[in-house]
């Protein structure tokens, strides 16, 4: 009840501190879900308002944390982006990878295989993968992100020397594994 009646209260100190009352209405469901979780933490001679108070902050960090990540991600799907214009100038160089890389491709988690499939393959962008499977597109970014990192890891096992000299004439024999 208490929690309740100082939703607005919440919200404004979420609110000056993101910037954003889309984003501080988030934050303050995800305490209020995170409060319902572990009210049994509260103790008798502990204000509920001052412990939440801590719960919010405890959101806010893991917002802030959250967002850094996918920041991150973002730029550094930013910087392999900026690398594909080399690839789209040779088309015998991307047709050995495309054919090297799809013989790889059933090996990794779906999900990944179907984000590299639809952005970087088929040049689709990441709102259609995000609208596609569901999720944002900075969540759809991160998958992208990851999905290429798997990918790489994926070639280094199956190629060998040959991924580090660029797979270009590549006659390596591909291992599943």
């Amino acid at each position: 009840r208490i929690l309740v009646e100082n939703h607005a209260r919440f919200l404004d100190f979420l609110e000056r501190r993101v910037r954003r009352r889309d984003v501080a209405e988030e934050i303050l469901q995800e305490a209020f879900v995170r409060g319902i979780a572990r009210g049994a933490s509260l103790r008798d001679d502990e204000s509920a308002i001052a412990w939440f108070y801590r719960l919010l902050r405890n959101a806010l960090v893991d917002h802030v944390r959250h967002a850094a990540v996918e920041q991150r991600a973002l730029a550094a799907l930013a910087a392999e982006s900026a690398g594909d214009a080399a690839l789209d100038s040779d088309p015998d160089l991307k047709d050995a990878i495309c054919r090297c890389l799809g013989n790889l491709l059933p090996t990794l988690k779906p999900a990944y295989a179907d984000a590299l499939q639809r952005v970087d393959l088929t040049g689709g962008s990441l709102q259609s993968l995000a609208d596609s499977a569901g999720i944002t597109p900075g969540n759809a970014a991160v998958r992208l992100f990851r999905a290429r990192q798997a990918l790489r890891r994926r070639v280094e096992q199956s190629c060998g020397t040959c991924a580090t000299h660029g797979c270009y004439q590549c006659e390596c024999q591909p291992q599943h594994s």
